[in-house]
């Protein structure tokens, strides 16, 4: 089942929630840098709040830079700072809106093209009878996230699928001429190896779960072999 973030079902088996361009490229990024985990935020002012209850923590947001935000969503920018250790929180406006409306499911997984085939071992690990695919951009029609949704699906059934021609699709897509343009015309939250560095299919070799934990809603890497489908009493944490 492919659907976008208004007509998904809140509590399906299995959840994979797909952003390629940014959110969980950035995610996966921080993620393989070192990164202990990411909270997911529900409004930038909570971003901000918890963020300043914790010393240490890191705040990133998509859109332009803002004061207290450390990073706009930027996988290139994000190499410029150090997150060994750091839990992150996020916010933005189709990523972490996506996991946030199904964080009920027995298993969440967020995924781009960075995690994508260890996503899909993940998928095959768990025998799920269905998987509900949230393809979080243009309300269910973004083609960079459909692309990516598709080729974790074809990974699950042909483990040897070759991502090219769903990364030529995300290529194409509007969201990555939007990011090409918004490079032309110099804005600061944007850089020019953002979209290439959303189409590197396989580089990170875990997938991202999210849980609930004392009440948020927190993405770690996690080994494939850990991974299973949590049942509803382990949901609320």
């Amino acid at each position: 089942m492919f659907t976008g973030i208004p007509d998904a079902p809140a509590a399906p088996d299995v959840a994979v929630v797909v952003d390629v361009m940014r959110a969980f490229t950035v995610a996966a990024s921080a993620l393989r840098r070192g990164a202990e985990r990411i909270v997911f935020a529900e409004t930038r002012r909570q971003a901000l709040a918890l963020k300043a209850r914790n010393p240490g923590w890191l705040a990133f947001q998509d859109g332009a830079p803002e004061p207290g935000f450390d990073l706009a969503n930027s996988p290139a920018r994000l190499r410029s700072l150090d997150v060994r250790g750091r839990t992150i929180v996020q916010k933005t406006t189709a990523g972490t809106a996506g996991a946030l409306a199904v964080a009920d499911a027995g298993l969440v997984l967020c995924a781009s093209f960075l995690v994508a085939g260890a996503t899909a071992e993940v998928l095959r690990r768990a025998e799920a009878p269905a998987v509900t695919f949230v393809v979080t951009g243009g309300d269910g029609r973004a083609e960079e996230d459909l692309a990516c949704a598709e080729y974790i699906a074809a990974r699950v059934r042909a483990p040897a699928t070759d991502p090219g021609p769903y990364l030529e699709r995300a290529r194409r897509s509007a969201a990555a001429a939007e990011l090409t343009e918004a490079v032309r015309q110099g804005w600061t939250g944007v850089h020019p190896q953002d979209v290439e560095l959303c189409l590197e299919a396989d580089s990170v070799p875990f997938a991202m779960a999210a849980a609930r934990v004392d009440g948020r809603l927190e993405l770690r890497a996690v080994d494939q072999p850990s991974l299973g489908l949590n049942s509803r009493d382990d949901q609320g944490r």
